[in-house]
């Protein structure tokens, strides 16, 4: 069962994240560049809303010109192959117990066969929306990518390395989608839905999840969305209204592990960020405290199952807070790692290091006096909202420099691969992602993790490169003890 827990109204004293500049823009010498970087990351508010909303995306399963490469954009010659009918019928299985009020899906075949397929049986609307086709990508499309190498040269690489400025036959796919996703998100919250599942495509869906907590074209590949992947956002109404608040809650949640190679580039470079599990006083402690508490029963059965996704892997070294929650989860992580050859993952046993890092202890920041907020779980969306900017400031700080330790690490050349495991507290992991894309601290609200989850960040061109958010608040990975994705809506007070 996939369910959701509402959105948590907190007091905000942060500008409202989706009027602000998305990235740390460099000084530019011209005007046209000037210009650009005004285009690129202007966003708009949206409509206020009167109850809090949940808005579900979904990417469709793999179509058959996924399967043989072809550039598809907006075209809709392909259909769904029996992989990615298996994929849309896992997430079928993974919402069949979920109340929608609405289903929103593209026109395309591909698309709209994987809502149908998810929607099942339920009798409520499914509503068909052009704006969430796939980005119109012109004389691209229905190219094999060798073919649109050779035959466009110069923006085929364009499109490749540079795709906020790609231009072909006289358009920009890439800002035209973004302002495509805007009027989606317009007819989404327009709708009287509390609960929203919206099927379309990895595009469109980029744009959605980007648009939605205020960040530019300069983003696109940057939060990936593989087939079948669902991501999440929550819509708080504010007090007074105007523009919601708005989280993203979870990033592409895959039917299969979010550790292989399901869409995205290859890489040699990886930070897998595990916050440790349940604690033996978690519903007493607030989320400021509680990694200082040993972990319960579930805690360590959470533990251990983030052990087994991560066999597999070749970890090198697990990187934690000194909090003894931190600690029980590294070395439970170790210890399946280093049986890896009695668990037929591997013919040669592994040595994992072990290490502790100051910088990644927030939680002596988070338990200082806190004049404005009053005690909240960290197991709620949006809690970092209720700490002074003092605070937020102090934990943004030192996150820094936890994150530039993790890159150093990530940088060492002796080995051609390296896979680091940081285990910490929420609110250092939603900082170190913050750091990964550049943002600024007034962008802590827009992010959630759960208790137990993993979030993963890719480094394709190296870790002085950009990273690449594989995902945010990977859970399926713990079963029956996982949290869910949506919750069944029948009583107000509960949502």
């Amino acid at each position: 069962m996939i369910s959701v827990t509402a959105p948590l109204i907190l007091p905000y004293r942060l500008p409202p994240l989706n009027r602000n500049p998305s990235f740390r823009i460099r000084s530019s010498s011209s005007l046209q560049e000037r210009e650009l970087s005004s285009e690129l990351y202007a966003s708009a508010t949206f409509p206020p809303i009167l109850a809090a909303k949940r808005v579900v995306l979904v990417r469709h399963g793999q179509s058959t010109w996924n399967e043989e490469g072809r550039i598809q954009g907006s075209s809709d010659f392909s259909v769904l192959t029996k992989k990615g009918e298996a994929q849309a019928e896992t997430s079928r299985q993974m919402l069949i117990d979920d109340s929608f009020d609405v289903c929103f899906s593209s026109p395309l075949i591909r698309s709209k066969r994987t809502a149908e397929i998810i929607w099942g049986s339920r009798e409520k609307e499914m509503i068909t929306d052009s704006d969430l086709r796939e980005i119109d990508l012109y004389s691209f499309q229905g190219l094999l990518k060798h073919e649109g190498k050779a035959k466009y040269g110069a923006a085929f690489r364009q499109w490749q390395v540079d795709a906020a400025n790609f231009n072909i036959d006289g358009h920009y796919p890439v800002r035209e989608l973004w302002a495509r996703a805007r009027s989606c998100w317009n007819n989404i919250l327009a709708h009287e839905s509390r609960s929203v599942l919206v099927v379309a495509h990895n595009a469109v869906n980029q744009a959605l999840v980007a648009t939605a907590i205020g960040l530019g074209t300069d983003y696109f590949r940057i939060l990936l969305q593989s087939n079948c992947g669902v991501s999440v956002l929550d819509f708080t109404p504010q007090p007074e209204g105007g523009s919601p608040f708005i989280c993203l809650n979870r990033l592409n949640q895959t039917p299969n592990s979010p550790i292989g190679s399901s869409g995205g580039r290859k890489t040699s470079r990886r930070l897998i960020l595990v916050c440790y599990g349940a604690t033996q006083s978690n519903i007493e402690a607030s989320g400021a405290t509680y990694g200082d508490l040993p972990l319960n029963m579930l805690g360590i059965i959470q533990s251990q199952k983030t052990a087994e996704l991560l066999l597999d892997l070749k970890v090198d070294s697990i990187i934690s807070s000194p909090k003894k929650a931190c600690s029980e989860t590294s070395l439970a992580i170790s210890r399946v790692q280093e049986a890896a050859d009695c668990l037929g993952a591997d013919c040669v046993p592994r040595y994992v290091e072990m290490k502790q890092m100051e910088h990644l202890d927030v939680e002596r920041i988070l338990q200082q006096p806190n004049r404005d907020a009053t005690e909240v779980s960290a197991l709620q969306p949006g809690w970092l909202n209720g700490f002074e900017d003092r605070i937020t400031s102090e934990v943004w700080h030192q996150s820094e420099k936890a994150w530039q330790s993790l890159l150093s690490e990530l940088s060492d050349e002796s080995e051609p691969e390296k896979i680091l495991v940081v285990v910490g507290h929420p609110a250092l992991h939603i900082a170190l992602m913050g750091h990964c894309l550049n943002l600024t601290k007034e962008w802590m609200g827009s992010f959630h993790v759960d208790a137990g989850s993993i979030s993963v960040v890719d480094f394709p061109d190296g870790p002085t490169s950009r990273g690449v958010i594989r995902c945010i608040n990977y859970t399926a990975h713990l079963g029956r003890w996982s949290i869910p994705i949506t919750r069944s809506i029948i009583d107000d007070d509960e949502f």
